[in-house]
């Protein structure tokens, strides 16, 4: 697996469903239960800072929090920007290193799947491209397990034996196909 494909890829998903998102939306609610989306978009924005910060072991100045969606934008080209240029081997978490192809291939899961959920909250649902959820399918397997239920995600959602990998991945972290918005 390529991680910086994978986060790449991830990061062009979520842009696209960025791009729907209206200055007047930002109280709409979200398949994420306790954010709305304007919550939402400050987690993907404080996502996109730990692994900028990550991949550097610097910082992206701070975004005005009045375009949430512009601010998005930014970091993300900037934590592409980041990875072009030649992230190093390990970052720190807390006094831990970690490898950061394992923090990109976490990174792509978060920002692909959130994206998936800015999306629906927009209204404008966009199916997460099958071979892309394929990919993110084993990462979220091998990093969420029953402590996060609850916590940062939902119970499992049931799907059938034909679901497809991006149907598979999204019940696997708690969303459903669809969002009642």
């Amino acid at each position: 697996m390529d991680c910086g494909e994978l986060l790449e890829r991830s990061l062009g998903y979520a842009l696209g469903s960025v791009a729907g998102v209206g200055a007047g939306g930002l109280g709409r609610g979200t398949p994420c239960a306790e954010w709305d989306l304007g919550e939402l978009l400050g987690h993907l924005d404080d996502s996109l800072d730990a692994l900028y910060e990550g991949l550097t072991g610097g910082r992206i100045g701070l975004f005005p929090r009045a375009d949430r969606a512009c601010g998005f934008r930014a970091r993300a080209c900037a934590v592409l920007g980041a990875w072009v240029s030649g992230p190093p081997e390990s970052a720190r978490v807390g006094e831990r290193p970690l490898d950061v192809r394992v923090m990109a291939a976490v990174g792509a899961v978060e920002i692909a799947v959130h994206g998936w959920d800015v999306a629906q909250a927009c209204g404008r649902p966009r199916p997460l491209p099958d071979a892309l959820a394929a990919e993110l399918l084993p990462v979220a397997r091998c990093v969420v397990g029953e402590p996060d239920r609850g916590v940062r995600f939902g119970a499992p959602v049931a799907v059938p034996e034909r679901a497809g990998p991006a149907e598979r991945l999204l019940a696997f972290l708690g969303r459903r196909e669809s969002f009642p918005g």
